[in-house]
């Protein structure tokens, strides 16, 4: 493909230009724009001129909102016979974008609608290996400025969504440019998924320095092989040697064995998951062990648990179920099981940020005290 071996060689701040000048020659496009998602996942952020000296458009309402949510071209009619072929940039299942592509005409559009899409994925893939070298494409994600905690938390993040065979995930931590102690992490190999929900003690950098040395510590002992429990432990260690039990942070860990559904679970804190089975939300609790970093040397076990084809899993931190309303009321269980019961149709990498919205009107607008994270997990086997 053309496409492909012009963004394979340009430099990494010109993909975009790379790739506006092989679909304006190939496809006689009048106009190639790259929007990206915002972190609050809230607007399409474009990318062409920085800083910002062009409008967004909602990543709800707007037609390239549309493309994003539905993860399906769209394709728009704009006047004087021309039309906008508006196409998901996705890698993997992380929804970074949309590529926006004008057109002389609907002619044109349906009849390479699937090669742009297909220019649309390498150009996904390109981005996220270039903003090794570039901070282009991240500056254009921001609306806002990000607090320096903020940008600490981000940076540690495998992603805010994920797709295989065998299940999808989607993320989702507010306020998305001023959070400082939530987090989340996971990592799959052919047989496995690891999946960690931490809320580290505390705010501002504070806790983000925090949660750095826990979730760091967690992939060191993950990428020497070693099992979950002993992840914790190892973290534990690593916390309490730096801390000495002033600060910790609390951690709700699961590996997944992708033939079977069974799981194995360190729940070391406030973290909780609930489960979606058929029509029916559930709270699962498992057994309560110390926050990662409390005490010195820590033993922790790993208890073993199930999930099946069909199940929804839904992790929560405490700045989501323990959030007050103006009167004082707790969100709490009840509400939360509404919340996610009204999400049941939507697909994993929308929910958490549906229910992050029902949350924001349980507080009735009121600025937040704690960050707010939900991780959703729905499981399909094989």
């Amino acid at each position: 493909m053309t496409a492909e071996r012009a963004l394979r060689t340009a430099a990494p701040h010109e993909l975009l230009d790379a790739v506006r000048r092989v679909l304006m020659e190939q496809y006689a496009a009048e106009s190639v724009e790259l929007f990206l998602a915002d972190y609050g996942l809230t607007v399409l952020q474009p990318v062409s001129v920085l800083p910002h000296t062009t409008e967004p458009v909602s990543a709800h309402s707007s037609a390239a909102g549309r493309a994003f949510g539905a993860q399906e071209p769209f394709v728009e009619p704009v006047g004087d016979g021309r039309v906008r072929a508006h196409l998901p940039v996705t890698v993997r299942g992380d929804r970074l974008g949309v590529l926006s592509v004008t057109l002389p005409g609907p002619e044109y559009a349906h009849g390479c609608l699937e090669e742009l899409a297909e220019v649309a994925d390498v150009l996904g893939h390109e981005v996220i290996v270039a903003e090794r070298d570039t901070d282009i494409y991240l500056q254009a994600r921001r609306k806002d400025r990000l607090t320096l905690a903020a940008e600490m938390q981000w940076q540690l993040l495998p992603g805010r969504s994920c797709s295989r065979p065998e299940y999808d995930l989607g993320a989702q931590l507010e306020p998305a440019y001023a959070i400082f102690g939530d987090n989340f992490d996971w990592s799959a190999t052919s047989d496995r998924l690891m999946l960690y929900v931490t809320n580290g003690m505390g705010e501002g950098i504070e806790a983000s320095l925090l949660t750095n040395l826990a979730t760091n510590a967690l992939r060191n002992a993950r990428r020497a092989g070693i099992p979950i429990a002993d992840q914790a432990a190892l973290a534990d260690q690593a916390i309490y040697a730096h801390y000495r039990g002033r600060r910790y942070l609390s951690a709700l860990m699961f590996d997944f064995d992708l033939a079977t559904g069974r799981a194995w679970v360190v729940d070391a804190g406030s973290p909780q998951l609930l489960r979606v089975r058929g029509k029916s939300v559930e709270r699962i609790t498992f057994d309560a062990q110390l926050p990662l970093g409390m005490f010195e040397e820590t033993d922790y076990v790993a208890q073993e648990f199930r999930v099946e084809p069909g199940d929804r899993l839904v992790f929560v931190s405490d700045g989501v179920y323990s959030v007050a309303s103006p009167e004082g009321e707790t969100y709490g269980d009840a509400a939360l099981n509404r919340a996610i019961q009204s999400t049941r149709l939507l697909p994993a990498a929308e929910v958490p940020r549906a229910v992050l919205r029902e949350l924001t009107g349980h507080r009735s607008g009121s600025v937040p005290d704690d960050d707010a994270l939900v991780v959703c997990l729905d499981w399909h086997g094989r």
